[in-house]
Formats: structure tokens, C-alpha cells, sequence
């Protein structure tokens, strides 16, 4: 009987050690070169890796549509790639499936406020784009708790998210500090935040950058809470696509820098049309008037000016969610161009 024991759990042992060799294999699996824009035009859509509910960024409006910085930058390739910013399809993701989901090929791309870091450039299976907004983590405590410095946090309870930056950040920012604190770690989105305003933690903690749209929008009166001065972390926010197919990598990457450029060279989506007739030839081979520059990504050469005419520049996409007439102003700080005080900094189509 002992034999037939050892024997059946050497079996279950191997068939373990099978299955996790397989799911490593199928996580690591890379793209092949060119593969995915074949597949995108023979399907007729992107299929975009965003976030389920995050203000700003990716979420539903009440018209049923998607809307946000990353959804826009979803819309801008689908301009480039397919001519058509509308074919898109949003899959939504938590924080545990984002990744599996662009290492199975399950979504083309993330653009889901994902941190750029070496562990998840080299790790994981990725490549990154060039960040598209940067942020770092931040906390928001109740105004009654008569906290004002992140030094009034020790013994507090903090409200994260399992498997993200923050989760991480928030550990190291305790620690350096000689603070204590108990994590109330729950994965849905919503769950998340609901946790926070229900009083089950004391703090909640994410990008700064989010923590406007939890207190201007989620909680019944934003008077009740205060988010804490400081940026406590570097979150340079990118989309990520699987490494291997250096062509699609190309295409994401130089999108974004397409947006860049547009602001900087004063070509928006209300202006691009009449930017046709500029003798700027960095105007010119942005917009496809000469050069072949979108046939070099295996594009039409009208990649960039589709995605200004339907989606906008940088300044255009920001502005729309962020800018002083949105729903939640936030200044751009980090995000201005590199001529303006700011990081982003598009590099030369020619």
C-alpha cells in the first residue's frame, strides 16, 4: 500500500511539474515578427487590454462607452494600424490577469496604467512603449483623521490591490520609514475603492494620479477625504506588448511618439487638415504629405495624420481627460513636452 502511495504521488508530482513547465513555456512564448499586425487586419479590429474601472484612464461613461487617456492610445494604433480609430475591442482586466493576458496573446496590447520596470521588462516577456504619463503612488486618509504627513500613517490599515506596484511600493515606503502598517489587499477594482470609502482601511493607496477621480467622483461628499502632499514612487505609465515581434513593437512605440511630435509641432485635431499645406517638412513627413515613413512600419503613410484626425495629439488626449473643462483637472506637471518643463519627448520621424 505504501509502494502504491509513493507511486501515485510521484505521478501527481510529475504531471505538476509538467503543467507548471507548460505554463512557463505558454508565458514565455514570444510573438513571431510581423505576426501580429497579420492578425489584427485579417480580424479587422485591435484588441486592447485596458483596466475595468480606473477615472481618467479606462472606464465606461454613462452612454456605454469607453473613455480615458488609455482607451485613447487603444484608438490612436487601431487609427495607424487599421485607418479606423472605432475598431477596437476593450477587454477588461484586473490586476492579476493583465499580464497572462499579453503573454497568451488574449489582447494585442495593454494599455492598462501599467509601471515600466526592469523586472517586468525582462521577466515577463515584454516590451514597453515609451511611457505615456508619469505618476507615483500616493495616499488619501479621511479629513477627520487629522493626518497630514505620511509620518501620521504608522499602525494604520491601507486599502491595495495584490500584484501591482503599489503593493510593492507601499512595503518599501513603510519600511524605509520604520512604520507599521496592516494591508487590506483585494483585487477588484471597485471592491477596492468601496473598502476604502465603507471605512475598512484608513488609507487608500494608488497612483496619485487616480486618487482625484476617487475622491471627486466615488465618494459621496469629497470634502470628507484628503489626498497627502508627496509623490512617494517613479510609476512611468506604458503600454506593453509581447516581445518577439519587433514590428508591432515599432508600430506601439512609434504611435505614441507620433503624439508627442504632433503637440510639439503645433498639429492637433482641430488644425491637422490645414497642416496638409505646411511647408514644415518635419510637418510634412509627419502627416504623410512626403517621405514613406509608414510603409517602413508597414503602414500607410497617412498612420500619423489618422491618428491626429480622429484621436488628437498628446495635448489633445490629455486635455480631454485631464485638462481644466474635464471632469478632473490635474496639471501636467511631468507630463508636459521636454520644450515645456516637461519628460515626453518624441523622437525625429525621418
Amino acid at each position: 500500500m505504501m509502494i502504491k502511495k509513493m507511486k501515485m504521488l510521484a505521478a501527481v508530482l510529475l504531471i505538476a511539474s509538467g503543467n507548471l513547465a507548460f505554463s512557463a513555456q505558454a508565458a514565455d512564448a514570444p510573438a513571431s515578427n510581423g505576426e501580429t499586425l497579420k492578425k489584427i487586419k485579417a480580424r479587422g479590429e485591435l484588441v486592447c487590454g485596458v483596466h475595468p474601472a480606473r477615472h481618467g484612464f479606462s472606464s465606461i461613461d454613462s452612454k456605454g462607452q469607453w473613455i480615458g487617456l488609455d482607451v485613447d492610445f487603444c484608438r490612436a494604433l487601431a487609427a495607424a494600424v487599421l485607418g479606423d480609430a472605432k475598431k477596437v475591442r476593450f477587454t477588461p482586466l484586473s490586476t492579476a490577469q493583465r499580464f497572462p493576458a499579453i503573454q497568451s496573446g488574449e489582447v494585442d496590447v495593454l494599455s492598462r496604467n501599467i509601471t515600466a520596470s526592469l523586472t517586468r521588462d525582462v521577466s515577463l516577456g515584454l516590451n514597453f512603449a515609451p511611457p505615456n504619463f508619469y505618476t507615483g503612488t500616493g495616499f488619501m486618509v479621511r479629513a477627520n483623521s487629522g493626518v497630514k504627513t505620511i509620518e501620521d500613517l504608522d499602525g494604520a490599515t491601507v486599502c491595495i490591490t495584490p500584484g501591482s506596484s503599489t503593493e510593492q511600493n507601499v512595503a518599501q515606503i513603510f519600511t524605509s520609514r520604520h512604520l507599521h502598517y496592516t494591508p487590506v489587499v483585494i483585487e477588484n477594482n471597485k471592491e477596492y475603492v468601496a473598502a476604502y470609502l465603507a471605512g475598512r482601511c484608513d488609507v487608500l493607496a494608488r497612483d496619485k494620479v487616480a486618487l482625484p477621480g476617487v475622491k471627486n467622483v466615488d465618494a459621496e461628499n469629497p470634502d470628507d477625504h484628503v489626498i497627502l502632499p508627496g509623490i512617494y514612487s517613479k510609476e512611468p505609465l506604458a503600454m506593453a506588448v509581447r516581445k518577439g515581434d519587433d514590428q508591432w513593437f515599432d508600430i506601439v512605440k512609434w504611435v505614441v511618439y507620433a503624439t508627442f511630435n504632433a503637440e510639439e509641432l503645433k498639429t492637433s485635431q482641430a488644425n491637422v487638415d490645414q497642416q496638409l499645406k505646411s511647408a514644415d517638412p518635419d510637418v510634412q513627413g509627419l502627416l504623410g504629405v512626403s517621405g514613406d515613413f509608414g510603409q517602413k512600419l508597414g503602414l500607410d503613410n497617412q498612420w500619423a495624420y489618422n491618428i491626429i484626425k480622429q484621436v488628437g495629439n498628446y495635448g489633445d488626449i490629455y486635455n480631454r481627460h485631464f485638462g481644466p473643462q474635464s471632469a478632473e483637472p490635474l496639471d501636467r506637471d511631468l507630463n508636459k513636452l521636454w520644450n515645456d518643463g516637461g519628460l515626453l519627448y518624441g523622437l525625429p520621424i525621418r
